[in-house]
């Protein structure tokens, strides 16, 4: 059987990702990010499941400094909308609850309604871990705030759905292979292109590196920059685009990239995922 691998507890939402988008496959939980790309890299599993940003808590970081010390492809796009539950132990109801354990950021989005029933937050490791405790415990005073998943897992009741204050919460995913694919261009399909690169410390460095996007018409919808841990004489970027390097002002702008660049690595050329059809990315 094919294995994706993820960072986190069984029922994290890494996990609830792997299910979305390969629920035949088997799903391997590991303790960090790098644990899992290393599974990818090592044999052990085919792909790996990683979280790049979330539409509220921004970008994670980490995945920048560990990407560009693989050799791993991405092949793949996923958006996972952040679905947090107040969970309980069967047979608990909320006027029971006095205290809600889980990640402090899930804590932090579910902040007004933790208030308005007058309940107490409590930090834990991540989101599923709190949802596992609370089964091992039995705790009939507590709750905690997790994925559908992880109620499933873990036997847990879902006392609220949607928990969180504000709607539209949304982690963005990348899936990480051994092997390139998408190599050939379908102009049925709609491509994004995510690129690592780097430029000298020098005037404008940054400004030409780039201008053949602008030039060839080549939308760039996501620019990063990250600390390399090396020295401090270039400044390292991620890139994503739109479009395939088959096309002609794509391969275009790259060349030009490449010409006033260094190190320029092409992680791979994906289709679009359907959640950019959502009207805030017009």
């Amino acid at each position: 059987m094919n294995r994706v691998a993820y960072q986190g507890t069984a029922g994290a939402y890494s996990h609830l990702a792997c299910t979305r988008v390969f629920p035949e496959w088997e799903h391997v939980a590991c303790e960090d990010f790098l644990g899992a790309l290393d599974l990818v890299s090592g044999g052990f599993a085919e792909r790996a499941m990683i979280p790049l940003e979330n539409s509220t808590a921004g970008r994670v970081e980490e995945i920048y400094r560990l990407i560009p010390r693989t050799q791993l492809y991405v092949t793949a796009e996923h958006f996972e909308p952040v679905n947090h539950c107040l969970l309980a132990l069967p047979g608990v109801a909320m006027t029971d609850l006095e205290f809600v354990r889980s990640h402090p950021q899930a804590l932090a989005q579910c902040h007004q309604r933790l208030i308005n029933l007058g309940l107490t937050p409590q930090a834990a490791v991540d989101t599923a871990m709190s949802a596992r405790a609370l089964a091992d415990n039995q705790d009939r005073r507590s709750g905690a705030i997790a994925s559908e998943l992880a109620a499933e897992l873990y036997g847990l009741n879902i006392l609220h759905d949607n928990f969180q204050d504000v709607m539209g919460n949304t982690t963005r995913f990348l899936v990480f292979s051994r092997e390139e694919e998408h190599k050939e261009y379908n102009p049925e399909n709609n491509y994004l292109t995510s690129l690592l690169f780097s430029v000298r410390n020098i005037p404008a460095a940054l400004y030409k590196a780039l201008g053949g996007f602008a030039t060839n018409g080549v939308n760039m919808i996501k620019l990063e920059s990250y600390m390399d841990g090396g020295t401090m004489e270039a400044s390292h970027f991620h890139l994503d685009i739109y479009g395939h390097p088959a096309e002609t002002p794509v391969a275009n702008a790259l060349e030009e990239l490449a010409y006033f660049a260094r190190e320029v690595r092409l992680l791979g050329s994906y289709p679009m995922h359907h959640y950019r059809n959502n009207a805030a990315f017009v």
